[in-house]
């Protein structure tokens, strides 16, 4: 099983991934793709850099640049968790991959917008109108670009995360079994 993870900032997609990770599978992400490229580059890892570098990467090499990455390393018969799927080429390219399911993870803006501020990563938005506009800038429809709400509309589960992490890691659960 191959499950890949989508949605908008600070939804839990890395709180997902370590539940499976933990549950055996194997950790891919498309951000620590941008990250190994930005080093090599000599670009700071920061949020907004790895946006446009991302970005560049797709307008050079195609939409699906990051997620073709991915599947080289993803081997027959484990599970893998492929997380950061930000644009729909990607998803498109994954779905080519046999047991290939899109799990997509929201939450209303406030609750995500206050997990940011907990976390304290470098670049992420101080204010809730910082953090929405972040968030709408990321959304842009040109094919190269992040897209996330589209991605979150490709999904073939969404979950709500609102509340508890056990409740989410049920609603985890529940989901692979169905899968």
């Amino acid at each position: 099983m191959i499950i890949g993870l989508t949605g908008p900032n600070a939804s839990g997609k890395g709180e997902v991934a370590r539940y499976l990770l933990e549950k055996g599978f194997i950790y891919h992400s498309l951000s620590d793709i941008l990250r190994e490229e930005g080093k090599k580059l000599g670009i700071e890892p920061l949020r907004e850099n790895l946006i446009i570098l991302g970005n560049r990467m797709r307008q050079e090499k195609g939409p699906a640049i990051l997620a073709l990455c991915a599947i080289k390393k993803l081997s027959d018969g484990k599970n893998h968790v492929v997380d950061s799927i930000r644009n729909p080429a990607e998803i498109e390219a994954l779905r080519g991959v046999r047991g290939f399911v899109l799990l997509g993870l929201d939450a209303p803006v406030e609750i995500r917008f206050k997990r940011g501020l907990a976390r304290k990563r470098p670049g992420d938005a101080l204010t809730l109108e910082e953090f929405i506009k972040k968030e709408e800038k990321e959304n842009r429809s040109n094919a190269e670009n992040q897209q996330l709400k589209k991605c979150l509309e490709m999904a073939d589960v969404v979950i709500a995360n609102d509340s508890s992490i056990k409740e989410l890691y049920k609603k985890i659960d529940e989901t692979i079994k169905k899968a």
